[in-house]
Protein backbone atom coordinates (compact mmCIF):
# COMPACT_ATOMS: atom_id res chain seq x y z
CA UNK A 1 0.00 0.00 0.00
CA UNK A 2 1.13 3.45 -0.77
CA UNK A 3 1.25 5.88 2.27
CA UNK A 4 -0.73 8.85 2.34
CA UNK A 5 -0.04 11.78 -0.32
CA UNK A 6 1.24 14.84 1.18
CA UNK A 7 2.08 18.11 -0.62
CA UNK A 8 5.19 20.06 0.67
CA UNK A 9 5.41 23.92 0.93
CA UNK A 10 8.44 26.11 0.80
CA UNK A 11 8.66 28.79 2.36
CA UNK A 12 11.53 31.48 2.25
CA UNK A 13 12.21 34.46 4.23
CA UNK A 14 12.91 37.98 2.62
CA UNK A 15 14.81 39.24 5.43
CA UNK A 16 17.09 36.29 6.15
CA UNK A 17 17.06 34.43 3.14
CA UNK A 18 16.37 31.53 4.92
CA UNK A 19 14.31 28.93 3.55
CA UNK A 20 11.14 26.47 5.52
CA UNK A 21 9.92 23.72 4.03
CA UNK A 22 6.59 22.82 5.55
CA UNK A 23 4.60 19.55 4.46
CA UNK A 24 1.15 19.40 4.65
CA UNK A 25 -0.86 16.11 4.30
CA UNK A 26 -3.33 15.34 1.45
CA UNK A 27 -6.71 15.33 3.97
CA UNK A 28 -5.79 17.86 5.54
CA UNK A 29 -6.16 20.05 2.40
CA UNK A 30 -9.49 18.76 1.81
CA UNK A 31 -10.79 19.46 4.96
CA UNK A 32 -9.90 22.93 4.25
CA UNK A 33 -11.31 22.96 0.72
CA UNK A 34 -14.41 22.05 2.51
CA UNK A 35 -14.61 24.13 5.49
CA UNK A 36 -14.08 26.51 2.64
CA UNK A 37 -16.96 25.58 0.88
CA UNK A 38 -19.08 25.31 3.65
CA UNK A 39 -18.19 28.53 5.34
CA UNK A 40 -18.83 30.30 1.42
CA UNK A 41 -22.36 28.63 1.49
CA UNK A 42 -22.76 29.73 5.04
CA UNK A 43 -22.29 32.88 4.81
CA UNK A 44 -24.50 32.99 1.18
CA UNK A 45 -27.30 31.69 3.06
CA UNK A 46 -27.01 34.37 5.86
CA UNK A 47 -27.04 37.19 3.19
CA UNK A 48 -29.90 35.70 1.27
CA UNK A 49 -31.92 35.32 4.74
CA UNK A 50 -30.60 38.64 5.55
CA UNK A 51 -32.30 40.02 2.28
CA UNK A 52 -35.28 38.45 2.51
CA UNK A 53 -35.76 39.68 5.81
CA UNK A 54 -35.05 42.90 5.02
CA UNK A 55 -37.62 42.80 2.45
CA UNK A 56 -40.31 41.11 4.20
CA UNK A 57 -39.61 44.12 7.01
CA UNK A 58 -40.06 47.33 4.08
CA UNK A 59 -43.67 45.27 3.04
CA UNK A 60 -44.60 45.08 6.58
CA UNK A 61 -43.95 48.65 7.26
CA UNK A 62 -45.59 49.55 3.38
CA UNK A 63 -48.69 47.28 4.62
CA UNK A 64 -49.10 49.59 8.51
CA UNK A 65 -48.96 52.68 6.65
CA UNK A 66 -51.76 52.01 4.05
CA UNK A 67 -53.60 50.35 7.31
CA UNK A 68 -53.26 53.58 9.07
CA UNK A 69 -54.19 55.21 5.83
CA UNK A 70 -56.95 53.12 5.34
CA UNK A 71 -57.96 53.56 9.26
CA UNK A 72 -58.14 57.39 9.20
CA UNK A 73 -60.54 57.10 5.52
CA UNK A 74 -62.70 55.05 7.38
CA UNK A 75 -62.79 57.19 10.30
CA UNK A 76 -63.95 59.73 7.89
CA UNK A 77 -66.41 58.17 6.30
CA UNK A 78 -67.94 56.97 9.39
CA UNK A 79 -68.29 60.77 10.84
CA UNK A 80 -69.46 61.32 7.37
CA UNK A 81 -72.59 58.61 7.53
CA UNK A 82 -73.29 60.06 11.16
CA UNK A 83 -73.53 63.26 10.21
CA UNK A 84 -75.67 62.06 7.24
CA UNK A 85 -77.92 59.91 9.55
CA UNK A 86 -78.33 63.14 11.71
CA UNK A 87 -79.82 65.20 9.13
CA UNK A 88 -81.96 62.63 7.81
CA UNK A 89 -83.23 61.74 11.13
CA UNK A 90 -84.09 65.27 11.83
CA UNK A 91 -85.90 65.99 8.24
CA UNK A 92 -87.77 62.93 8.94
CA UNK A 93 -89.08 64.09 12.62
CA UNK A 94 -89.61 67.54 10.86
CA UNK A 95 -91.47 65.75 8.01
CA UNK A 96 -93.20 64.02 10.49
CA UNK A 97 -94.36 66.47 12.57
CA UNK A 98 -95.43 69.38 9.72
CA UNK A 99 -97.42 65.86 8.29
CA UNK A 100 -99.25 65.52 11.43
CA UNK A 101 -99.66 69.24 12.34
CA UNK A 102 -101.58 69.72 8.90
CA UNK A 103 -103.53 66.02 9.01
CA UNK A 104 -102.14 64.20 5.47
CA UNK A 105 -100.41 61.45 7.70
CA UNK A 106 -101.20 58.65 5.98
CA UNK A 107 -102.80 55.37 8.62
CA UNK A 108 -100.89 52.14 8.06
CA UNK A 109 -102.43 49.57 5.43
CA UNK A 110 -105.54 49.03 6.01
CA UNK A 111 -108.57 46.89 4.13
CA UNK A 112 -110.08 49.94 3.60
CA UNK A 113 -109.11 52.11 -0.10
CA UNK A 114 -110.16 55.73 -1.05
CA UNK A 115 -111.65 54.03 -4.31
CA UNK A 116 -114.62 51.44 -4.35
CA UNK A 117 -113.20 48.62 -5.49
CA UNK A 118 -116.50 46.18 -4.30
CA UNK A 119 -118.26 47.67 -7.43
CA UNK A 120 -115.54 45.70 -9.48
CA UNK A 121 -114.95 42.57 -7.93
CA UNK A 122 -115.75 39.44 -7.85
CA UNK A 123 -118.29 38.00 -4.93
CA UNK A 124 -115.59 35.79 -3.60
CA UNK A 125 -113.19 38.68 -3.29
CA UNK A 126 -116.11 41.22 -2.34
CA UNK A 127 -116.88 38.42 0.83
CA UNK A 128 -112.73 38.35 1.08
CA UNK A 129 -112.28 41.90 1.66
CA UNK A 130 -115.54 42.47 3.67
CA UNK A 131 -114.19 40.04 6.12
CA UNK A 132 -111.15 41.82 6.45
CA UNK A 133 -112.32 45.26 7.16
CA UNK A 134 -114.44 43.34 9.82
CA UNK A 135 -111.12 42.05 11.37
CA UNK A 136 -109.28 45.15 10.81
CA UNK A 137 -112.66 47.03 12.94
CA UNK A 138 -112.73 44.36 15.52
CA UNK A 139 -108.91 45.35 16.01
CA UNK A 140 -109.20 48.43 15.93
CA UNK A 141 -112.33 49.59 17.38
CA UNK A 142 -110.93 52.17 19.49
CA UNK A 143 -108.32 53.80 16.99
CA UNK A 144 -110.63 53.97 13.65
CA UNK A 145 -113.39 56.23 13.08
CA UNK A 146 -116.55 55.20 10.93
CA UNK A 147 -115.92 58.02 8.55
CA UNK A 148 -118.09 57.71 5.84
CA UNK A 149 -116.26 54.58 3.62
CA UNK A 150 -113.55 54.38 5.45
CA UNK A 151 -110.91 57.21 4.24
CA UNK A 152 -107.07 56.39 4.92
CA UNK A 153 -106.30 60.01 5.90
CA UNK A 154 -105.94 60.85 9.61
CA UNK A 155 -108.23 62.56 10.53
CA UNK A 156 -108.69 66.97 11.64
CA UNK A 157 -106.85 67.46 14.51
CA UNK A 158 -109.46 68.14 16.83
CA UNK A 159 -111.07 64.95 15.76
CA UNK A 160 -108.11 62.74 17.00
CA UNK A 161 -107.88 64.06 19.83
CA UNK A 162 -111.38 63.61 21.20
CA UNK A 163 -110.40 59.89 20.42
CA UNK A 164 -107.67 60.37 23.19
CA UNK A 165 -104.78 59.07 20.86
CA UNK A 166 -102.62 62.19 20.38
CA UNK A 167 -99.83 61.56 23.40
CA UNK A 168 -101.06 65.19 25.96
CA UNK A 169 -99.86 63.98 29.78
CA UNK A 170 -96.31 63.78 30.88
CA UNK A 171 -95.38 60.34 31.28
CA UNK A 172 -93.83 61.02 34.78
CA UNK A 173 -93.33 64.29 36.26
CA UNK A 174 -89.59 65.42 36.47
CA UNK A 175 -86.90 67.60 34.89
CA UNK A 176 -85.73 67.12 31.51
CA UNK A 177 -82.21 66.19 31.09
CA UNK A 178 -82.17 65.46 27.48
CA UNK A 179 -83.77 67.25 24.98
CA UNK A 180 -84.57 66.09 20.98
CA UNK A 181 -82.48 66.55 18.72
CA UNK A 182 -78.61 66.54 17.85
CA UNK A 183 -76.97 66.54 21.08
CA UNK A 184 -73.26 65.17 22.15
CA UNK A 185 -73.23 61.65 23.28
CA UNK A 186 -72.57 61.08 27.13
CA UNK A 187 -70.83 57.79 26.62
CA UNK A 188 -68.68 58.86 23.50
CA UNK A 189 -68.63 62.37 24.05
CA UNK A 190 -69.36 62.97 19.67
CA UNK A 191 -72.40 64.36 18.33
CA UNK A 192 -74.95 62.37 18.38
CA UNK A 193 -78.89 62.29 17.29
CA UNK A 194 -81.39 62.23 20.45
CA UNK A 195 -84.91 60.61 19.35
CA UNK A 196 -87.04 61.58 22.09
CA UNK A 197 -86.95 63.17 25.63
CA UNK A 198 -85.25 62.01 28.89
CA UNK A 199 -87.10 62.78 32.13
CA UNK A 200 -85.56 62.19 35.41
CA UNK A 201 -87.56 61.95 38.85
CA UNK A 202 -86.58 59.21 41.22
CA UNK A 203 -85.97 55.43 41.21
CA UNK A 204 -89.25 53.59 40.51
CA UNK A 205 -91.68 56.29 40.00
CA UNK A 206 -94.42 55.34 38.34
CA UNK A 207 -94.79 55.79 34.38
CA UNK A 208 -97.82 56.25 33.04
CA UNK A 209 -99.58 55.94 29.58
CA UNK A 210 -99.54 59.69 27.68
CA UNK A 211 -102.86 58.44 25.50
CA UNK A 212 -104.88 55.44 25.13
CA UNK A 213 -103.60 52.38 22.90
CA UNK A 214 -102.68 48.88 23.02
CA UNK A 215 -99.20 47.67 24.40
CA UNK A 216 -97.38 46.13 21.43
CA UNK A 217 -94.19 45.33 23.32
CA UNK A 218 -93.00 45.22 26.72
CA UNK A 219 -89.58 43.72 26.90
CA UNK A 220 -85.74 43.94 27.00
CA UNK A 221 -83.72 46.11 24.38
CA UNK A 222 -80.14 46.32 23.95
CA UNK A 223 -80.06 50.68 24.42
CA UNK A 224 -83.26 51.25 25.76
CA UNK A 225 -83.10 48.63 28.33
CA UNK A 226 -86.36 47.59 29.66
CA UNK A 227 -89.17 49.34 26.69
CA UNK A 228 -92.93 49.85 26.53
CA UNK A 229 -94.14 50.73 23.15
CA UNK A 230 -97.90 51.28 22.89
CA UNK A 231 -99.88 51.84 19.74
CA UNK A 232 -102.36 54.35 19.82
CA UNK A 233 -103.29 54.36 15.93
CA UNK A 234 -103.22 56.74 12.70
CA UNK A 235 -99.20 55.41 13.27
CA UNK A 236 -98.77 57.29 16.65
CA UNK A 237 -96.58 55.04 18.61
CA UNK A 238 -95.20 56.41 22.22
CA UNK A 239 -91.84 54.51 23.64
CA UNK A 240 -91.20 54.82 27.28
CA UNK A 241 -87.30 53.56 27.64
CA UNK A 242 -84.70 52.46 30.65
CA UNK A 243 -87.50 51.27 32.80
CA UNK A 244 -86.83 49.09 36.66
CA UNK A 245 -89.97 47.12 36.13
CA UNK A 246 -93.12 46.43 33.53
CA UNK A 247 -96.79 46.90 34.87
CA UNK A 248 -98.17 45.52 31.66
CA UNK A 249 -97.73 42.96 28.74
CA UNK A 250 -98.01 43.05 25.28
CA UNK A 251 -101.61 43.34 24.04
CA UNK A 252 -103.21 44.59 26.99
CA UNK A 253 -105.04 47.82 26.53
CA UNK A 254 -104.67 50.89 28.28
CA UNK A 255 -106.14 54.35 28.93
CA UNK A 256 -104.54 57.53 29.63
CA UNK A 257 -102.84 57.92 32.79
CA UNK A 258 -102.30 53.66 33.51
CA UNK A 259 -99.46 52.96 35.14
CA UNK A 260 -97.59 51.20 32.52
CA UNK A 261 -94.20 50.63 34.60
CA UNK A 262 -91.35 51.95 36.51
CA UNK A 263 -88.40 54.42 36.22
CA UNK A 264 -85.35 53.17 36.24
CA UNK A 265 -81.31 52.90 34.51
CA UNK A 266 -81.80 49.75 32.40
CA UNK A 267 -79.77 49.53 29.08
CA UNK A 268 -77.54 52.35 27.87
CA UNK A 269 -78.02 54.91 30.59
CA UNK A 270 -75.82 56.87 33.15
CA UNK A 271 -78.74 57.07 35.68
CA UNK A 272 -82.43 57.09 36.69
CA UNK A 273 -84.46 58.26 34.24
CA UNK A 274 -86.79 58.18 31.58
CA UNK A 275 -86.54 58.24 27.90
CA UNK A 276 -89.99 58.96 26.38
CA UNK A 277 -90.55 59.25 22.36
CA UNK A 278 -93.38 59.91 20.45
CA UNK A 279 -93.30 58.48 16.52
CA UNK A 280 -95.27 58.25 13.60
CA UNK A 281 -95.36 56.02 10.93
CA UNK A 282 -91.98 54.78 13.23
CA UNK A 283 -90.89 58.38 12.58
CA UNK A 284 -89.30 60.15 15.78
CA UNK A 285 -90.84 63.43 16.64
CA UNK A 286 -90.48 65.87 19.01
CA UNK A 287 -92.55 65.25 21.82
CA UNK A 288 -91.83 68.55 23.36
CA UNK A 289 -94.68 69.97 21.41
CA UNK A 290 -97.61 67.94 22.95
CA UNK A 291 -96.41 68.33 26.56
CA UNK A 292 -95.76 72.11 26.71
CA UNK A 293 -99.05 73.36 26.79
CA UNK A 294 -100.14 71.00 29.40
CA UNK A 295 -99.90 70.95 33.14
CA UNK A 296 -96.99 69.17 34.07
CA UNK A 297 -99.19 66.31 35.82
CA UNK A 298 -99.80 62.29 35.25
CA UNK A 299 -103.51 61.44 35.32
CA UNK A 300 -104.55 59.28 37.99
CA UNK A 301 -105.75 55.96 36.55
CA UNK A 302 -109.32 54.27 37.53
CA UNK A 303 -109.88 52.64 40.51
CA UNK A 304 -109.44 49.43 38.30
CA UNK A 305 -105.69 48.76 39.02
CA UNK A 306 -103.67 46.68 36.48
CA UNK A 307 -102.40 43.88 37.07
CA UNK A 308 -98.51 44.09 37.91
CA UNK A 309 -96.43 42.19 35.52
CA UNK A 310 -92.62 42.01 37.09
CA UNK A 311 -89.52 42.89 34.68
CA UNK A 312 -86.71 41.06 33.70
Amino acid sequence: MMKGKSYTFFIASSASGRMRRVRVPFYVLHFLAALAIVGGATVLLGVGSYSRMLWKATSYNSLRRQQDSLKQQYVQLQTQVKDTNQRLSSLQSLAGEVAMAYGITRLRQTPFGLMDADAMAAPDTQFQRSIAEFSYLEKHDVSVPMLGGGPRLVPAAQLVGTLGVVPRLWPVIGQITGRFGERLDPFSGEGAFHSGLDIASHMGDAIRATADGVVTEADTDAGYGRLVVIDHGFGITTWYGHLSAFNVEAGMHVKAGDVIGYEGQSGRSTGPHLHYEVRINNTPVNPWPYLRNTVPTAAVPPAAATASVSGD
